[in-house]
């Protein structure tokens, strides 16, 4: 194989770590590391930590010994990622998707979220309609897993004239949340997304004063690192509730209060009804009934939920439904449920394999209402999906700040 000078500017994914994006490499002769194997007289091909490139000797001129491979990096977008049962295990669980990204990787699944992927997604903006996909702060106002009362405090700045501040106290995970890779890990072995132990992270009251001095173990696994890369893409919208209300006379076969698992089949049946057909990088939301519910019910109904054992409708916890999530290449999933899941779970909770293993955004409490309503009167199910978490660096979850654009 011919040696030769080889420039390539290559768009590698987004990570928390800035300097793992739009290096510029320069190759004086075959290297080692990149695995350069000649593949015909005129073609080398070479791979290096998950990415495929491939060369063609060119001739410049008359001189036969002047050709320049021309690499082509192959990104998240184009590059055939691994299908769920060719995922390694990790001990008792099957699906292990930590060297997918590399072993220093802090975004997961959000890596499918490439500029490219988000530029081609922006086409789904047809009349510019923008639809609120977050649940007030304050609801509910008795969460469920016992987490505290949101509270909203406003304060008269005395002796200003007209002047306002307001104080939020929240849990972020008691209403419309993003689930970060610090909530759930493999509970029976300890340890969080890339195998991180969970004496690694350090808890109670984080104080980081200094911006140019942040301790990147400190923050490790943050929801910063997609608060700053932005959870933006194509939106899916598979709505289940009439899915189901259409094949029931109207009625939905189960209470979203209480605990029913909808399997992967269903889902797979809804998308073909409404006629989608999923990309790599798409943001599944899934209206399973809980916000519906929750309006339609008693306020006492209501508050009841956090007195009580939790026990919701949502996705099965099955290898099925394992399969569909990571075959599709979602780059997230969410849900108007309190906890995506089928609750409680008859065995492993599913979380520990999306954000354990995978390190997929999961979306709970997500309002789907008025976006169930713009998609049935406009037939279209998909639409620009913007999210921008709060910027907390180190923090475990975060209210998505979420909207749908048509």
């Amino acid at each position: 194989m011919r040696s030769g000078t080889v420039r390539s500017k290559v768009r590698s994914h987004r990570a928390a770590d800035p300097t793992r994006n739009g290096h510029v490499y320069t190759l004086l002769r075959p290297a080692p590391e990149w695995g350069l194997e000649a593949a015909s007289p005129t073609t080398v091909t070479a791979s290096h930590r998950g990415y495929k490139l491939r060369a063609e000797l060119r001739p410049q001129g008359r001189r036969e010994t002047q050709r320049k491979p021309q690499f082509t990096m192959t990104t998240a977008e184009t590059r055939r990622l691994p299908a769920y049962d060719e995922l390694p295990k990790f001990k008792d669980f099957s699906g292990c998707a930590w060297e997918v990204w590399g072993k220093d990787d802090q975004l997961g699944t959000i890596n499918l979220l490439t500029d490219d992927v988000v530029k081609e997604a922006s086409k789904e903006i047809k009349s510019g309609k923008a639809i609120c996909l977050n649940w007030p702060i304050q609801f509910p106002s008795r969460p469920a897993f016992g987490r505290i009362t949101p509270t909203h405090e406003v304060i008269f700045k005395t002796g200003r004239g007209a002047v306002h501040d307001d104080i939020l106290h929240i849990n972020t995970q008691s209403g419309t949340q993003w689930d970060g890779l610090k909530h759930f890990g493999l509970l029976e072995h300890g340890v969080f997304y890339q195998n991180t132990p969970a004496t690694f992270f350090q808890t109670g009251k984080i104080k980081i004063s200094n911006p140019t001095d942040v301790d990147p173990e400190l923050i490790k696994f943050g929801i910063h690192n997609w608060a700053q890369h932005g959870i933006c893409g194509r939106g899916v919208l598979l709505d289940m509730v009439k899915y189901y209300c259409d094949a029931n006379g109207g009625r939905l076969p189960y209470d979203p209060m209480t605990t029913h698992a909808i399997p992967a089949a269903d889902l797979i049946a809804c998308a073909k009804q409404e006629g989608i057909t999923f990309r790599t990088g798409d943001i599944l939301l899934i209206r399973a009934g809980f916000m519906q519910r929750f309006y339609s019910t008693t306020q006492e109904e209501r508050d009841g939920i956090a007195d009580k054992p939790e026990t919701f409708a949502g996705i099965e916890q099955s290898e099925d439904m394992k399969r569909f999530l990571w075959d599709n290449h979602f780059a997230a999933v969410a849900s108007d449920q309190p906890a995506l899941e089928r609750w409680p779970p008859p065995g492993p909770h599913l979380h520990q394999t999306i954000l354990g293993l995978w390190g997929m955004p999961i979306g709970e409490f997500f309002d789907l209402e008025a976006l169930s309503k713009q998609c049935e009167e406009t037939g279209r199910y998909t639409f620009f999906f913007s999210s921008w978490p709060l910027n907390v660096l180190g923090g475990v979850a975060s209210p998505p700040n979420a909207a749908a654009y048509f």
